[in-house]
């Protein structure tokens, strides 16, 4: 398997509401994070890699990143197609994955996200292996060998 990557970051608000009230979170002590429950600011960091079929700029990796920015960038004064709002690092990348997905199918495709390029996640997104033969089951594969006669 092969695969290019591209990064680019975008400024952004969210807020964890959970942690305003949750006991696990809001504990009073060293480790309380209740002021993530409200508003506040970070340089969301994306790294995001995508499946290449052969290795002559199959999918050219300035014009992914473009289009990646431009997800997120308010066009000609309209609204952009992305936004961070209340989201998680996990929530971003999964509809970040979406729209990827959307316009290039059947790639296997992983994002990052991290807030301050110091604390995020990671999201592995495999091919849909619906379309494919089940290989665990040998009669499949006998169809395959049958089909390639």
């Amino acid at each position: 398997m092969r695969s290019i990557w591209v990064t680019f970051s975008k400024e952004g608000v969210h807020k964890y509401p959970a942690a305003l009230e949750d006991p696990n979170l809001a504990t009073g002590d060293w480790d309380d994070v209740s002021f993530l429950g409200y508003p506040h600011r970070h340089i969301f960091h994306f790294k995001v890699w995508i499946e290449v079929f052969h290795d002559d700029r199959d999918i050219e990796f300035i014009q992914f990143k473009r289009w990646l920015e431009r997800l997120y960038a308010e066009v000609e004064s309209s609204s952009s197609v992305l936004q961070l709002d209340y989201k998680s690092c996990e929530m971003i990348a999964d509809e970040l994955a979406e729209h990827i997905q959307a316009m290039y199918p059947g790639r296997w495709l992983k994002i990052s996200v991290a807030e301050d390029n110091e604390n995020g996640c990671e999201m592995e997104y495999p091919v849909d292996k619906d379309g494919g033969p089940n290989f665990e089951n040998t009669e499949a594969i006998d169809d395959v060998f049958e089909s390639l006669k």
